[in-house]
């Protein structure tokens, strides 16, 4: 027991560095991590740690997929459907086809076989994608689809997966019971995910007490995956289904303060997830080479390259297509969603690294077919599974930032223009309400004019932008807001002095730092 503790210590421990130095370095730290644990894997001693991939798929997947789907724009996501779901479930199935036609025909794998790969392949890991997309500030509509078609994909690719695995077991396979059950298993899931969100959210409505309702968020996704697979449907939509609703109604029953220390338990909780799933992946290089008997690494290592040449340029061929044959073939599509900019569908293209789940599912699959005979060629395909995360997850997520500054994706003031839109409406309705309370006399006239004032500019700020700002004005705007946060640090550092001075204790210190640091917050949002 304490010989797991001091790993599970020495694994976090060895995430929070390995990420530290990805920041420093600008890279995406999910890379970092996998060639962090490759290394740790090789020192004299260390305890074997072997990646369980039910644990995976129970402890790692419906949390994160639940953050995913809570931080997601319900009205992005509905808006971008098409492309998503042509990535999420076209791309999979295509993928799925082509990797099993490059295996059998290029590799000599039996066909059963060679579709496992394709369904083991097939879902894409978009960690160190969102990340780079929103440090990279790449406009909305990218960020929107490559987060959707995360959502999806995994729902789909599992599904595909069993279908697969059971085909290689029992040696028998229809195309038409399949689409069934692909239709079954698909709504039942989402519909369970509705199920647990509706009471949940009841639930939520009539607590008020944070530290319950953080823990219902944490609960869950677990729920949702659980029920789901316990009525044999999909565990993945479901969690996505539940995360949602109830992100979307969650503005209704969450108290300011509950929400934002929600918000921040789970950026702690998808932190913690994310890094030890890519550390446990480099973790399993050594496992790998010790499986990879009967074939050499220089072998392995070519058909490792194969396979992701046919990965990848799968995905940059059908991103292309589905995004231009469409609106080429119907004009009212494309007076709709006229053709988008070629940089923008690059950057898209070049999004398809694979991660956990793909190396969770090869190690998942069974140990003897129906006959009782050994899975063919269950190590070869572990071995491969892993050569093409390393190619992807490597190769594209390092070329990824290069490439978004070398072409410059187009973007738009969109997002933007639509945030000063909220901010005019919300300071209108302010100002309409002061001036109904003080028309009450419930306001004293001086608070009513430094009220007054506050929001008039910032109505003024807003329709300056609507209308066209400036360049002196971004700067004005840019060295107001250095200001504010340089008096923000006086007034901080001036609340510790009294501390440390004993003239208040810790509790008023930290009252006035909650308020000090939501304002600056609040205006380091602003400047994004």
């Amino acid at each position: 027991m304490t010989t797991t503790i001091t790993l599970i210590l020495g694994l976090l421990v060895a995430t929070v560095v390995f990420a530290s130095l990805a920041t420093r370095l600008r890279i995406p730290y999910a890379i970092l991590l996998v060639f962090g644990g490759a290394l740790l894997g090789f020192i004299p001693g260390l305890p074997r740690v072997e990646m369980n991939p039910d644990i995976v798929l129970f402890l790692f997947l419906p949390p994160l997929v639940y953050a995913s789907a809570w931080q997601t724009s319900w009205r992005s996501f509905r808006a971008n459907l098409r492309p998503i779901l042509l990535l999420a479930i076209g791309l999979v199935l295509v993928t799925t086809v082509v990797v099993a036609g490059t295996a059998h025909l290029l590799l000599g794998l039996p066909w059963p076989v060679a579709f496992v790969l394709g369904a083991v392949l097939a879902t894409t890991d978009t960690v160190a994608a969102n990340s780079i997309a929103k440090r990279m500030k790449l406009p909305q509509r990218i960020v929107a689809i490559v987060e959707g078609e995360s959502l999806i994909n995994d729902a789909t690719g599992l599904v595909v997966y069993t279908f697969a695995v059971a085909a290689a077991v029992t040696g028998a396979f229809q195309a038409t019971t399949a689409g069934w059950q692909f239709i079954f298993v698909s709504v039942g899931g989402l519909a369970i995910g509705l199920l647990i969100g509706w009471p949940i959210a009841w639930l939520h409505r009539h607590l008020e007490d944070a530290p319950i309702e953080i823990t219902m968020t944490l609960l869950t996704p677990f729920a949702a995956y659980l029920l789901a697979e316990l009525a044999q449907v999909s565990g993945v939509l479901a969690t996505l289904a539940a995360g949602l609703y109830l992100s979307r109604q969650s503005s209704r029953f969450f108290s300011p303060s509950t929400r934002l220390a929600a918000y921040a338990v789970w950026d702690v909780l998808v932190f913690v997830l994310n890094g030890l799933l890519f550390l446990l992946l480099g973790l399993q290089l050594r496992q790998i080479l010790t499986i990879t008997a009967g074939h050499s690494l220089a072998t392995l290592a070519g058909e490792a390259l194969l396979v992701s040449l046919a990965v990848i340029i799968i995905r940059v061929v059908w991103v292309f297509v589905a995004t231009y044959f469409p609106r080429w073939l119907a004009p009212r599509l494309r007076v709709r969603d006229p053709y988008p900019d070629w940089r923008n569908v690059t950057i898209v293209s070049w999004t398809g690294m694979r991660g956990g789940v793909s190396l969770a599912a090869a190690l998942a699959l069974p140990l003897v077919i129906a006959s009782g005979q050994p899975f063919p060629q269950r190590d070869h395909l572990i071995a491969l599974a892993f050569g093409v995360i390393l190619v992807t997850l490597v190769g594209q997520g390092l070329s990824l930032i290069p490439l978004i500054a070398w072409i410059s994706p187009k973007t738009d003031d969109e997002e933007e223009r639509e945030r000063q839109r909220v901010r005019l409406t919300a300071a209108q309705a302010a100002l309409k309400r002061l001036q109904e309370l003080a028309e009450q006399g419930k306001v004293p006239q001086e608070m009513l004019n430094n009220l007054h004032i506050h929001y008039q500019e910032q109505i003024r700020h807003a329709n300056e932008h609507l209308d066209g700002t400036s360049p002196e004005h971004t700067e004005t705007m840019a060295a107001r807001q250095q200001l504010r946060r340089e008096l923000i640090e006086a007034e901080r550092t001036a609340v510790i002095g009294l501390r440390d001075r004993g003239q208040i204790d810790d509790e008023t210190l930290h009252e006035i730092e909650r308020e000090l640091d939501l304002e600056e917050q609040r205006i380091r949002e602003a400047a994004l």
